[in-house]
């Protein structure tokens, strides 16, 4: 039995004050997209604004640019979506079994402090469905709380991506706050790959969150093995 799960999407388009553009990191989103997608579970695009959603140039070149990133650009349903998503929230997120919050430079500085996010979150967690994110789309989960108000996130096992690889990347001096520490500040019991870049993912409950773009298969695995359906070919 198919499950509905909704991907949201960032609509922050500039990098900060840097000139630069930036969006949904597309690793992040077409890697999850096609395993889920391949296994019959039946997918939703949404973006914080509606509209056509960004996504990071950078994530569209070689070396970064991946086979099912390749397969998404040329896939026209899947394009489509992406050039009319939903606004997340025009939406019911009491409909769907699982939400996941897709990674990108851009959702740090939308989805720690959208409404309708924080929503999404409570209403799926409170539900019992899945809340799942991957490298900087989990800052969505830093404005939810648990049913007994404290953050969604404390004492809970999570992941994203790290204070060095954000220093790697240079990103610690762009984006207006840094995951991991934030996460840390929230009561989250941060873990992460031995070496940076490298895949991670923790499960705590219904909460799934991935470390970076290598991690973001990891979290759709994980998203199916909850779901109690197993990947093709496993």
């Amino acid at each position: 039995m198919s499950s509905k799960i909704l991907f949201v999407l960032t609509s922050q388009a500039e990098l900060g004050g840097t000139g630069l553009k930036t969006g949904t990191w597309l690793e992040e989103l077409a890697s999850a997209w096609y395993l889920l997608a391949d296994d019959g579970q039946r997918l939703m695009l949404a973006s914080i604004a509606g509209g056509a959603a960004p996504l990071d140039p950078a994530s569209l070149e070689a070396p970064w640019l991946t086979d099912a990133g390749t397969r998404f650009l040329d896939d026209p349903a899947a394009s489509a979506a992406l050039a009319a998503t939903p606004r997340l929230a025009d939406l019911d997120p009491s409909g769907f079994d699982a939400v996941y919050f897709v990674g990108g430079a851009g959702a740090a500085w939308d989805f720690p402090v959208d409404p309708a996010v924080k929503a999404t979150i409570e209403t799926i967690d409170r539900k019992g469905g899945l809340v799942s994110a991957v490298c900087h789309g989990v800052l969505a989960l830093a404005g939810a709380t648990a049913v007994d108000g404290r953050p969604l996130v404390a004492g809970r096992r999570v992941t994203a991506i790290s204070n060095v690889e954000e220093e790697m990347t240079t990103f610690d001096k762009v984006v207006p706050v840094l995951p991991e520490t934030r996460l840390v500040e929230l009561g989250g019991v941060y873990a992460k790959a031995a070496e940076p870049f490298g895949g991670h993912v923790e499960v705590d409950g219904n909460i799934v969150t991935g470390q970076n773009p290598a991690s973001a298969p990891l979290v759709a695995a994980a998203l199916l093995k909850a779901l109690a359906v197993e990947p093709a070919g496993a």
